[in-house]
């Protein structure tokens, strides 16, 4: 849930794909700057946290990595719930895992409805001569679904620090968004009930004549 309590911004993030995309180890490349060539298995979650400092502002990311095989895939919910930001990793050698990234767009969107941050990342670049996502379709989806599009690479360290600020940046934003929306509509509310008595009394008044 997000809060803003200390003066810290509390943020649940989200990394979602299929299996073998390389969720681990464009995390693990994020917060402990390491990167394993075996393939790291995740079984089910885990979640790892990040403090870093925005404009002055301190914010808590706490980023969970969920485990791709499709039996787990009836599990997501308990693990992207309250979440203010996803990131949907595909591998740009695979097309079947773009499609992956399509339906779990579909999913949050519908759960966690438009207060939901997404960014999706085009993983493995290091692998563009195997590419079988065409640029183009990748990044003309992302701007149909209000997402930005990352092309990162966790061996070669690209772009990857980039895509975590960027989703942080817009998660606080959102947050800050919503903060003002909510004072605007309190505003609006207090406004409507000052004037009630004073519409009735007035109507009293003509009644009277």
């Amino acid at each position: 849930m997000t809060t803003s309590a200390g003066g810290a911004y509390n943020f649940k993030v989200v990394l979602l794909g299929e299996g073998c995309v390389g969720k681990t180890s464009l995390l693990l490349r994020y917060i402990e700057d390491k990167f394993n060539d075996k393939h790291l298995t995740t079984l089910q979650a885990t979640f790892l946290n990040k403090k870093i400092n925005i404009n002055g502002k301190r914010i808590n990311l706490s980023i969970w990595d969920t485990a791709g095989q499709e039996k787990f895939h009836a599990l997501g919910p308990i693990y992207y719930r309250n979440s203010n930001g996803a990131i949907l990793v595909y591998d740009i050698t695979d097309e079947d895992s773009f499609v992956k990234v399509k339906n779990w767009v579909k999913e949050l969107k519908k759960m966690l409805g438009p207060d939901i941050v997404l960014l999706i990342a085009g993983n493995k670049i290091d692998l563009e001569h195997e590419r079988t996502v065409p640029l183009e379709e990748a990044e003309s989806y992302a701007a149909m679904v209000g997402a930005k599009h990352f092309y990162t690479s966790a061996k070669l360290n690209q772009c990857v620090e980039d895509l975590f600020l960027e989703l942080a940046k817009e998660m606080m934003e959102k947050f800050e968004q919503n903060s003002q929306k909510e004072v605007n509509r309190t505003s609006r509310v207090l406004v409507v009930d000052d004037e009630a008595p004073a519409q009735s009394s007035c109507c009293g008044g003509t009644r009277s004549n």
